[in-house]
């Protein structure tokens, strides 16, 4: 097997202290707007003046128009809202609980916290949860393949304590699990689960994720509908990597045909499903009317207008309905950001994006005055975004964060800088290299330093200073999963259009690997990538918001670049998924959906 090969952070986010690039991979080494409420937003008169160079010179990636009419999403409805849905709502929360409270066994409260988790509802009873957790700690409890194997699950997924010692017994003296197992398909699809919550040195997890795959697959043609339908979803993405807005879509409809379900149990998960779809629809009818009157499609026609698409990211990273906040601010910043990616992956050239990025590091607006007509709207969105956050966040908390996003976007536009530098002069680096530079410029650090300070409740500039510096490694794998992601979908229309080399094009470069041999290294880098990320999940330093958020970061790369670039094609797939999560409730039976 080739050597895997990989990057370090070199730009550290928030100056977080990060082993340096090979010990991390040991030993994988080879217009203007208004003036808004806040008094901060500067306005300037863009004029239409064409700039100096000739549009015949510049790069086009012919994006696509959008697919979604702004006035199609502001007339987004839905028959279910909190006012009048709020009191069942709390009426079957209440049962849940009880539910739980008075599980017949261990086993049952474990099955019905897995459900719960599944369903999307589990956020409802976080305290009961923990708590039917901490119990499951004193106890001595000796299970079947399925219900251990369910268990390990979810204490590693809760950063609870136990090792993979749980398995021996179903292993023979030469340390193979035993061909007995081969039957139980619960159990082995439970063991498989299980399998993607193991880390670096786990040895009988891997053993674990191939015992079980092969036999999941060799029984597939045998098995029940709703049973071969969970494998095959299982064998395509694993639960642990599942972005949960998604599974909880998908395991509604699952669950529901199962004969032994728990009528409560679905209930509200349908009820929650169309309840924070509701919140959902509301803040993209917001979101439509700033990016209305934001005016990139006009003035800046080459980038992506994917608003819809955009917002797939932020109801990823955070889906519940109380961070309406964090999701408006977070999908804002996905729309500039593309609009500057694009700028400095197809259409500036490389003297225009060396002044944007002084202009950035200047962060002054007198700096836009320099600039190509074409980029000051860009750098005027960007300046008056970072003013509005930071002017919410000291009226909300007391704290001045502006410092932080300053230096989350000056990292940013160096990184495109740095690939646009490659592009212009012709470089291909190795991968390391590309690496080392494209976790940043994928956007993950400032993506969860963005939403980490949006979510928090209380919070101080030393407790800040505490969790970016101590979350770096956190921050720094699920970027660097994100990025994996990106480029295997993305890689094929970025290729064909001359781009700079991606992840796989520079390993087939560096070492004359073919297309697909290059593709599964990086399969292999992200699998790998996914263990250092558990490892970072399982500590106790971190709030387990930001731990959630990160996790959460990579696994909605997964899902939007699952089929390809599902945001510069957005039609198919993307398009399926957006109908699914925000424009079509769930059928309850009620006479509504």
């Amino acid at each position: 097997m080739k050597q895997l090969i990989a990057a370090s952070p070199s730009t550290r986010p928030c100056s977080a202290v990060i082993d340096c690039h090979r010990n991390l991979f040991s030993p994988w080494l080879t217009t203007g707007r208004k003036l808004g409420r806040s008094g901060l937003l500067h306005s300037f008169t863009i004029s239409s003046k064409p700039c100096c160079i000739e549009a015949k010179q510049r790069r086009s990636a012919n994006y696509h128009p959008s697919i979604w009419d702004p006035k199609a999403i502001e007339s987004l409805t839905t028959p279910y809202s909190y006012e009048f849905h709020g009191t069942k709502l709390e009426e079957l929360k209440k049962e849940v609980t009880s539910l739980l409270a008075f599980a017949q066994n261990p086993w049952s409260a474990w099955k019905l916290i897995d459900l719960m988790q599944r369903l999307g509802v589990a956020y409802h009873f976080g305290k009961e949860i923990d708590e039917a957790l901490n119990n499951v700690l004193r106890e001595t409890v000796i299970g079947d393949l399925y219900t251990t194997s369910l268990l390990f699950r979810i204490l590693r997924e809760h950063a609870f304590p136990i090792s993979t010692d749980v398995f021996n017994k179903f292993r023979g003296r030469d340390g193979k699990f035993v061909d007995s197992l081969r039957g139980d398909m619960a159990g082995l699809l439970s063991l498989y689960e299980a399998s993607h919550l193991g880390m670096h040195g786990e040895d009988v997890m891997e053993e674990a994720k191939k015992f079980s795959a092969e036999h999941l697959k060799s029984s597939l043609g045998k098995l029940g509908s709703n049973l071969a339908f969970q494998v095959q979803q299982s064998l395509q993405v694993p639960l642990h990597w599942k972005m949960p807005r998604v599974e909880a879509r998908t395991f509604i409809d699952v669950y529901q045909k199962d004969d032994s379900k728990n009528s409560i149990l679905i209930e509200l998960a349908k009820l929650d499903f169309n309840l924070v779809q509701a919140v959902h629809q509301q803040e993209l009818k917001e979101l439509a009317t700033w990016w209305r009157d934001l005016g990139f499609k006009e003035k800046m026609s080459f980038s992506r207008d994917r608003l819809m698409e955009n917002y797939i990211w932020a109801m990823g990273i955070i889906f519940e309905p109380q961070f309406s906040k964090c999701r408006i601010y977070l999908t804002r910043f996905v729309c500039i950001l593309t609009a500057i990616d694009d700028m400095y992956d197809v259409y500036g050239m490389l003297d225009e994006l060396e002044l944007f990025t002084r202009a950035v590091n200047q962060w002054d607006i007198g700096a836009m005055r320099d600039l190509p007509e074409y980029m000051k709207p860009c750098y005027l969105a960007l300046f008056n975004f970072v003013n509005e956050l930071g002017h919410d966040i000291l009226i909300d908390h007391g704290l001045d964060i502006t410092h932080y996003i300053r230096e989350e976007w000056k990292k940013l536009c160096a990184s495109y800088l740095t690939e646009a530098r490659w592009f212009y002069n012709g470089h291909t680096p190795v991968l390391e290299e590309y690496l080392e530079n494209a976790w940043i410029s994928v956007g993950g650090p400032a993506a969860i330093v963005h939403a980490y300070i949006l979510q928090a409740g209380s919070m101080t500039e030393k407790s800040l200073d505490y969790c970016f510096k101590h979350g770096g490694k956190l921050i720094y794998w699920s970027s660097l999963i994100t990025r994996l992601a990106d480029d295997l979908g993305t890689s094929r229309a970025e290729s064909a259009r001359g781009d700079v080399a991606k992840s796989t094009q520079c390993y087939m470069i560096e070492t004359g690997a073919s297309k697909e041999e290059a593709r599964d290294h990086i399969k292999e880098l992200m699998a790998h990538s996914w263990k250092r990320l558990n490892e970072e999940s399982y500590k106790i330093l971190l709030p387990r918001s930001i731990i959630n958020m990160c996790l959460n970061m990579a696994r909605t790369a997964q899902c939007i670049f699952q089929h390809g670039d599902g945001i510069g094609t957005s039609t198919g797939v993307t398009k399926d998924l957006l109908i699914s999560l925000i424009v079509e409730p769930i059928t309850t039976g009620d006479g509504l959906g």
